[in-house]
């Protein structure tokens, strides 16, 4: 990365010198313009075009920042949910920040509660890795052996709760985890055919949460992964 590249306003930048408005129309404006080039005009016609290594360099870091921008948004929104979720007295034992719980069994817990937070959009069809990710979460806190309570903090409960009262299969939940499905027979054998078995008699040991009013911000984030 050059001296050109050092911080995002310089980055951003770069980038929009390339882009333009459009990046389409750019790109096919270029299509156009580099037919007929040899060796020799070439570098004029990439200096013209902001075609340098800082810009490509620039692109670099950004792929780099929006590859870790999940983690980020992970980090705020545990970090701004706070102090809603706090009471009186209440003190944080242990948080985790970062991708997956690095060695701890929550994203948070106080000398109250511990908790999971799953800051992903549901756009409402066949999300199979969102359901699986939210009955682990659900089903390790239901399984917490401690007297603590159990909170579940997502974005917007009515996709969440649909799917947990639903019909899917639990084979199929657990299939692209070895370790949880291990423990889920352990506990349960097969005495629950589908989630909506198993929620049906766990529901009151997990309390989700919608974190929206608190984290408005996120109302108009994309469809992705967390």
């Amino acid at each position: 990365m050059t001296a050109t590249t050092t911080n995002l306003s310089q980055i951003t930048h770069s980038l929009q010198q390339f882009t333009g408005a459009d990046l389409t129309a750019t790109l096919a404006r270029l299509e156009g313009a580099v037919k007929g080039r040899t060796v020799v005009d070439c570098g004029v016609f990439l200096e013209q075009h902001h075609v340098g290594g800082d810009t490509l360099a620039a692109a670099g870091v950004m792929k780099t920042l929006f590859g870790q921008i999940n983690v980020v948004i992970h980090a705020l929104g545990i970090l701004r949910c706070l102090p809603h979720i706090l009471e009186p007295g209440e003190t944080v034992d242990r948080v985790s920040l970062g991708a997956g719980n690095t060695g701890r069994a929550f994203d948070l817990e106080t000398d109250r509660r511990v908790a999971e937070f799953k800051f992903i959009r549901w756009r409402g069809g066949a999300e199979t890795i969102r359901q699986n990710g939210i009955f682990k979460d659900f089903f390790q806190l239901a399984a917490a052996d401690n007297n603590k309570r159990k909170y579940l903090y997502v974005l917007g409960t009515e996709k969440p709760l649909k799917f947990l009262r639903g019909g899917r299969a639990m084979d199929s939940v657990l299939s692209k985890n070895v370790t949880l499905k291990a423990d889920f027979a352990a506990r349960y054998g097969d005495q629950h055919r589908t989630v909506r078995d198993y929620y049906r008699d766990h529901h009151d040991k997990v309390i989700i949460i919608d974190v929206l009013p608190w984290l408005p911000e996120l109302a108009g984030m994309p469809d992705e992964d967390e």
